[in-house]
């Protein structure tokens, strides 16, 4: 399975539309997710064994989140994903409430 089906297939139960990059639908609450980086995290013999990467999981919304980002968390956490930081926003031209979370993944 790719790291961009494991991620929707973890976050599909949180109860909003979760989409990889950017979203179109008209939810006004919502997920999606990228790959920021990406490096070798273990090699063998000149060959790459498992590979880090670093993914962001963005929250959308013109409400409270709280509970939604606590299930992200929770959800990320219990898939193997390892929370490396948050931040809150908050996007001034649309009014929406943004909650970036990183998470590192070595596999």
């Amino acid at each position: 399975m790719s790291l961009n089906k494991m991620i929707i297939e973890t976050l599909k139960h949180v109860g909003v539309p979760v989409a990889f990059q950017t979203y179109s639908g008209t939810a006004t609450t919502y997920i999606t997710f990228f790959e920021y980086n990406q490096f070798s995290a273990l090699n063998a013999d000149d060959e790459e064994q498992q590979t880090a990467h670093f993914i962001q999981v963005d929250v959308w919304s013109k409400g409270d989140y709280t509970s939604i980002v606590q299930q992200v968390k929770e959800r990320m956490i219990a898939a193997g994903f390892r929370r490396t930081s948050e931040v809150d926003l908050f996007e001034q031209e649309t009014k929406t409430y943004h909650k970036a979370i990183r998470f590192s993944y070595i596999c």
